[in-house]
């Protein structure tokens, strides 16, 4: 699902499978794709049908669920198993109107002539060393007035879960350890800084949508599954209004290219 080219950006091959049953499959994925497709269904510019780039699509969800509904669609990753996984989920849903293409974003940015009107980049940053030169290349990609769907994993709600979670002298280390956990974010990123690169790159914030705002935080993790359509209901309420975005596990920003 990484994108930049860098050597040390996270390259989901090999694990492809165990990604799919450990994010995709539980009930924190299926927030977050009902969380990202009320939202995105609601642009304006998808009232009618439209050409779409998905960056670092992974196993394709979303990007398929919005084929579905009529939009063509590129699917990019540097991950060939993601991908394989991706075009099998396309052809058991009888969906055609996709492309798949195996390319990191740099590369990307130096073969596309002509902008797009939708850019889709969700939960990619956190994996890339370098997620500032993303933003810039991910802007290049849009045309003047497109729209960037940016998700991203948010460092102050991961240091909020481990203090509730009594993980002390791991907040303290700037939850830092040397052994890491293959599933878990490298860079969780600040919103702050975050926005800043955005507007660097020509980028204004038009909407702000919190992710899993309360189903990481419930004291009875069962909660998440037997009652999961009511946790969905309060997340769909309640993901949009403050404090409550802003505790979101992923933060959700929708954004328009100024020039």
């Amino acid at each position: 699902m990484t994108q930049t080219n860098n050597k040390q950006d996270r390259n989901f091959d090999n694990i492809a499978a165990k990604f799919g049953r450990n994010i995709y499959d539980t009930t924190k994925g299926k927030i977050r794709q009902h969380v990202l497709m009320r939202d995105l269904q609601q642009l304006e510019l998808l009232q009618q049908p439209c050409h779409i780039l998905d960056v670092g699509a992974g196993q394709g969800q979303i990007a398929l669920q919005l084929a579905a509904l009529g939009h063509s669609v590129l699917l990019t990753d540097i991950s060939s198993e993601m991908l394989a996984i991706a075009k099998q989920h396309a052809q058991s849903l009888q969906i055609s109107n996709v492309q798949f293409e195996q390319v990191s974003l740099a590369h990307l940015v130096q073969k596309e002539q002509s902008g797009y009107k939708l850019v889709l980049c969700h939960a990619m940053l956190e994996w890339l060393s370098e997620p500032q030169a993303a933003i810039a290349q991910l802007s290049q990609l849009l045309s003047p007035g497109g729209i960037l769907s940016l998700m991203f994993y948010n460092k102050d709600a991961k240091r909020l879960s481990n203090i509730i979670y009594g993980n002390f002298d791991y907040v303290v280390a700037d939850m830092q350890v040397k052994k890491k956990v293959p599933l878990s974010p490298q860079h969780p990123l600040q919103p702050e800084e975050v926005l800043s690169w955005c507007k660097q790159a020509g980028l204004n914030l038009i909407a702000k949508t919190g992710v899993r705002c309360f189903h990481d935080y419930l004291r009875n993790l069962s909660q998440q599954q037997s009652h999961f359509e009511q946790l969905l209901a309060l997340e769909l309420q309640y993901n949009r209004q403050e404090p409550y975005a802003s505790l979101g596990r992923y933060q959700h920003l929708i954004l328009q290219k100024t020039t």
